[in-house]
């Protein structure tokens, strides 16, 4: 459908905000849960790489885009490794994986767990490339800092007097979270209905009302304030904005239906399978749903949809984006390659 260019580009704007509100939400409780736990949290990501495949593909597992955000932040503080993340951005699927669940319930479970355990061999793979090529950096190269916890987290008798000498940080972080809470209930950004996606939001959004609103003046200068608001969200939120602007100019004009009822099966898949991978390039949901239904009106193979849900990864790479183009291209080659191959052998034996 052809949206009118200024309703477009406003809706850009919006859905920018969103996602990069979404981001820093995300980012402060991990923050915030880590010093909450003493870095017990961070440490036990630390040990032998397999622990961190495992939680890698769990986190990408979860439907939607905040497993994929928690392990863009986590690898932004240097707590996981680049093989985690490509195993966390094979397993997950963005948004499409509630239509495939409500869809083709039994063959999307399945379909999740071989993209799990494809992550967990090739994040494994890619940290031993990653090593013998010197590819091992994070994207920041601030990690969490664990302080008395006394002195971070929640204190019932420091709230008071948090508020009534209330610090321009806490006053411009509230006033911006409680805009977001009330935008999401009036349903003004992503959705007007009551769906998974708004009560997220709500519930995300109240979580980081309330830690704002009793953490000390500390964790919100230091933590939130110089760290995660003033170097990560607008370089986030610019990004978000050149992609989501890229996107609508060169994906908006072309209707789904061309790739739906266009050429498919025997004739093109290899083509189509091709298409698939390129499609799955584009950091943002809504892309690849055209090949989720494609698959389940049966007009394209199974391999179709298997390469287009490895290289595709929601809005999840777009935080990586924004810290590290280099890495955000190493991934997505990564991907791609592996989407081509595996779609390709699925193409072969798939009946």
């Amino acid at each position: 459908m052809h949206i009118h260019a200024t309703h477009g580009l406003v809706d850009i704007i919006v859905d920018a905000l969103m996602i990069t509100g979404f981001v820093f939400v995300v980012m402060l409780i991990v923050e915030y849960f880590n010093v909450l736990t003493r870095g017990t949290f961070e440490r036990s990501l630390r040990g032998p790489g397999w622990r961190q495949y495992f939680v890698g593909v769990l986190l990408g597992a979860v439907p939607g885009c905040l497993g994929g955000f928690a392990v863009a932040s986590m690898y932004s503080h240097g707590v996981l490794s680049v093989g985690a993340v490509v195993a966390a951005m094979i397993a997950t699927t963005g948004d499409e994986s509630f239509v495939m669940l409500a869809m083709f319930p039994v063959k999307a479970l399945l379909l999740s767990v071989f993209l799990m355990l494809l992550g967990i061999a090739s994040g494994w793979l890619s940290d031993r490339l990653a090593g013998k090529y010197g590819m091992i950096h994070p994207a920041c190269d601030q990690k969490f800092e664990v302080h008395d916890k006394s002195l971070e987290c929640f204190a019932r008798g420091n709230i008071v007097n948090q508020w009534r000498k209330c610090t321009p940080v806490r006053g411009i972080l509230a006033v911006t979270l409680a805009i977001f809470v009330f935008g999401v209930i009036a349903g003004e950004w992503e959705t007007e209905e009551w769906d998974w996606i708004r009560m997220t939001l709500l519930v995300l959004g109240a979580i980081a009302f309330f830690i704002v609103s009793t953490v000390s003046d500390h964790f919100l200068q230091v933590h939130l304030w110089e760290h995660v608001a003033r170097k990560h969200v607008p370089k986030i939120f610019a990004w978000t904005m050149a992609a989501l602007i890229l996107i609508y100019f060169v994906i908006g004009p072309m209707e789904g239906d061309r790739f739906i009822h266009g050429e498919s099966g025997a004739e093109a898949k290899w083509f189509v399978l091709l298409l698939a991978c390129v499609v799955g390039l584009i950091p943002e949901s809504g892309p690849h749903l055209v090949f989720v239904l494609a698959y389940a009106h049966g007009a394209v193979p199974l391999g179709v949809l298997v390469a287009n849900s490895i290289v595709q990864d929601g809005h999840a790479m777009l935080p990586i984006l924004a810290d590290s183009r280099r890495m955000f291209l190493i991934i997505k080659i990564i991907k791609f390659v592996l989407g081509l191959v595996v779609g390709g052998i699925v193409l072969l034996i798939a009946v």
